[in-house]
Parts: structure tokens; sequence; C-alpha cells
């Protein structure tokens, strides 16, 4: 198990017995999910999986239970877009998961181990746990898969991220993404599950680097946005990717994880969708934040959940205690936090002592 006290010791995602897994992801006929969280990501995953595979979501409120079961539309989190026929939503976790062959997690970070941990007893064992949460635990700085492998232990741990839009896939444009599991059976497995012809998975063995990727990822585009917001163009948004990229890299690899991943999908590929586009949650409120409003006018106004907001000052955290270099965090944190302005953090960021730019 993962102590909270070390970043680099992942539990390992095999369980005890390994060949009993490779037998079973071998022989399902029929693999069932279950997706918990009916947010828009989860909802679009949901949506996915239902066109290959019995899927059942599992969503809060009854109200919105209703609207997929009757309507098969969300409009709560994805207003206007049709949800495969196949998807039958619930409001009882212990329904949910209770015959799942393979449980999604897709609840915000701050709710992923007690909604995990209400649902562990309702599932067997072996099943494999899947995260597309993109944030880390306040007070542990755990990642999703370690606080998975510590509610969970002995069950096999993936994450699924990458440039996953969900305003976009939920309407079928074409998209990329990323399973990272150490497994390569059970990564297989996976990737069957989710693959459409308009949204083709790649697996990655690297939990580590695909899913810091994934959290630094919101902060930097909090970042993107702000100055999108204070009026700038082009160069400013390239100029913060490239170095976001840098920031995103030095973390992952003292955290042990591979920097190729980094320049892949989870890495490049989602720090670049989620900064150039307006629908990003993170994005958004960056662009508010860079226009003066206050942050708690902004999270008031919308139900969705911009994990970069939240994440930042883990990450910040986290770098800390591990010595790297985070320039463009420190100054997210320092606006959404401590009252400084975007303008401020901007100007902060430019009158850094000039380096090299190989010097990650």
């Amino acid at each position: 198990m993962t102590s909270r006290g070390s970043q680099r010791q992942d539990a390992p995602n095999q369980p005890t017995n390994p060949v009993g897994l490779v037998t079973y992801a071998r022989d399902m006929a029929e693999i069932r999910m279950a997706v918990v969280g009916a947010g828009s990501w989860g909802t679009t995953v949901a949506s996915l999986a239902a066109a290959n595979t019995p899927t059942v979501l599992w969503a809060r409120r009854d109200s919105v239970v209703e609207s997929i079961n009757t309507n098969h539309v969300n409009p709560d989190y994805i207003s206007g877009v049709a949800l495969s026929p196949g998807l039958r939503a619930t409001s009882s976790l212990s329904e949910a998961v209770s015959t799942a062959d393979v449980v999604v997690m897709a609840v915000p970070s701050q709710g992923f181990r007690q909604v995990l941990t209400e649902a562990k007893s309702h599932i067997r064992a072996w099943v494999p746990i899947v995260s597309l949460a993109k944030g880390l635990e306040a007070g542990s700085m755990l990642r999703m898969s370690q606080v998975a492998n510590e509610v969970m232990p002995g069950h096999p741990v993936a994450v699924l991220t990458g440039p996953n839009l969900a305003s976009e896939i939920s309407v079928c444009q074409p998209a990329a993404s990323v399973v990272a599991i150490d497994d390569a059976v059970i990564a297989t497995a996976l990737q069957e599950l989710f693959s459409t012809p308009t949204f083709r998975v790649y697996t990655n063995p690297d939990v580590v680097g695909c899913e810091i990727a994934g959290v630094v990822k919101n902060v930097i585009a909090i970042a993107a946005g702000m100055a999108k917001g204070m009026g700038f163009g082009d160069n400013t948004r390239a100029s913060l990717i490239t170095r976001g990229l840098a920031e995103m890299t030095r973390l992952a690899v003292a955290l042990g994880g591979d920097p190729v991943s980094l320049a892949g999908l989870a890495g490049m590929g989602d720090l670049i969708a989620t900064c150039s586009s307006q629908s990003s949650r993170n994005t958004s409120v960056g662009m508010r934040l860079g226009a003066g409003e206050a942050l708690a006018d902004i999270l008031g106004s919308t139900t969705m959940v911009a994990e970069g907001v939240r994440s930042s000052a883990i990450v910040l955290e986290l770098a800390q205690q591990y010595g790297v270099d985070m320039p463009i965090t420190e100054q997210v944190v320092a606006v959404c936090h401590n009252g400084l302005s975007a303008s401020e953090g901007l100007l902060s960021l430019m009158s850094r002592r000039s380096r090299p730019e190989a010097q990650l």
C-alpha cells in the first residue's frame, strides 16, 4: 500500500492473483461497466462505453437518472447531446457497482476517496478501478490511482486521460486518449472497451507521468486563461503552454514518471487542448480572473468543477517537497488563493531571472 509520506512508492497495480485477472480479462464474453459520477465527462465516457458493453451510470440526483433513462439526455451537464440508448442510470451506488466487471470513477478528486469507500463493500474482488479525475487529494497530496490503491488494495487501477473535452467527444468529434496501467492484458481489455470509431484509445504503462500531466495541465490552463482574459494573444498562450510543459515534466520525472509520456497525449496533447479551448472549465475560470472577476463569484456561478483551482496549491506543495521549480503554478496559487491580481502574477513571471531554455 502507498504510504502517504512517499509519492514515489506506488502500491502495485497487480493483485495477489494476477493469473486470475488474466483469465478474467480474456474469458469475459460481456464485460459490464459501472461509471460512478454523472458530470459532463463521466456521462460522456459512459455513453461511449455503452456502445460497446452494458454500462450503468451512477448519478446522485433522481432527476438526472430520470432524464437519462427516459429521454437519453443529461441536460444539467451536456445539454442537447443524445446519449447512447443502451446507457442506463441509477441513483443507487450499490446497484451500479455490485455486478460491474469494471468500475470507472468519474467524481472530482476531493470526493474521490469518500465515494469509492462507500462503493467498496459492493465491488467484487479483482474488479479494475479506472480513474477519470485529474486532481490531487488535499492533505495527502496523493494522485487518484494512489487513493484507489489505498481504498481498494489488490484491485488493478488504471487512469483514462488525454485531450478529452467532453463537449466535443460527446458529439462524436474525433479524439484520442490514453489508458495508463502497468498490466498489458488489462490495458488492452480497457482499450477495447473505451474505443469507438471516433474515440481512439492508446495504452501506456506510465501511470505516474500520465496522471501528473492531467493534474498540472489544469493549473497551467488557468494561467493561459488569465492571459486571454487580460487581452493577450497567441504568443503569450504559446509561451505559457511551452513553459508549463517544462513544469509538468519536471514534477512528473521527480515523482518517477517517464518524460516521454509528457510529450504524448496525456501531457502535451491535453495541455494544448485545455489551454486553447474556452469550453475548458479551468481556462474559463482563468479568463474571468484575467478580466478582473473575483474567484468566489466565478465558482459560485457554475456547477462545474474546475479541478485546477484547488489542485494548484496542492501541486505547489508537492513540488516544494521534491525541490521542483514551478513558477507558473506558483503565480496561479498566488492569484487563486493569496489575493494577487492576474496582472501582478504576469509581471512576477516576466521579471524572473533569465536562464537557459534547456535547463528544465
